[in-house]
């Protein structure tokens, strides 16, 4: 998922490095010390599992972790989302820093709506958390889709285009990012329901 450094237009590069802005500012409003701990736990979950990822092209494929930190942290997911990404960026080279702000708001929105999902359905916790997991996964994809085009169209033409390997390397981690973030989320309601609750209900 991770865009690298040189693809993004400079007017694309100010766009989304806005965007983050304006959400860090929101993920960042009357957040209070008891919520650090789990701040810096899915964050250093984040960091270390993107890290195994496998390149195409100007861009990667490896789990993304959006579900869950949608549903854990709601808007603080930004926060984690900017740190786990910059931290990468600055330590290995993993993504890029003119690419920060389009990489983090495509995990960040994503993230949101999914916790939408979450919070907004009545169903057992391992199939909502599928679902969140899911569709946050896919979302992600679309989102990533939409910023290779717009900045290079050249990313989608011909029958092994970036844009055609990209797709077909995501729909397995569809379906794993679904399976772990239903599991996980499971889990979570029966060890740990104060932080799932946390996380949905501050918006």
């Amino acid at each position: 998922m991770h865009l690298t450094d040189g693809i993004l237009t400079a007017p694309a590069i100010a766009a989304t490095y806005a965007g983050t802005a304006v959400m860090l500012r929101w993920s960042l409003k009357d957040m209070a010390e008891e919520e650090i701990p789990k701040i810096s736990l899915t964050t250093g979950t984040f960091f270390a599992v993107s890290l195994i990822s496998i390149p195409i092209g100007p861009s990667s494929i490896h789990l993304m972790m959006a579900g869950i930190m949608g549903v854990m942290l709601g808007r603080r997911a930004t926060l984690a989302f900017f740190i786990g990404l910059l931290l990468q960026a600055l330590l290995f080279q993993h993504g890029g820093i003119t690419s920060l702000g389009a990489n983090t708001l495509m995990l960040a929105i994503p993230a949101l709506v999914a916790q939408q999902v979450y919070v907004r359905l009545s169903l057992a916790p391992l199939v909502k958390g599928m679902m969140a997991g899911a569709l946050a996964t896919l979302l992600t994809v679309i989102l990533l889709i939409m910023v290779l085009v717009v900045s290079q169209p050249l990313f989608a033409q011909g029958t092994l285009s970036v844009v055609r390997m990209l797709i077909a390397g995501h729909v397995p981690l569809v379906v794993i990012e679904a399976v772990v973030t239903g599991f996980a989320l499971q889990l979570m309601t029966r060890a740990k329901p104060d932080w799932l609750q946390e996380g949905v209900l501050k918006v």
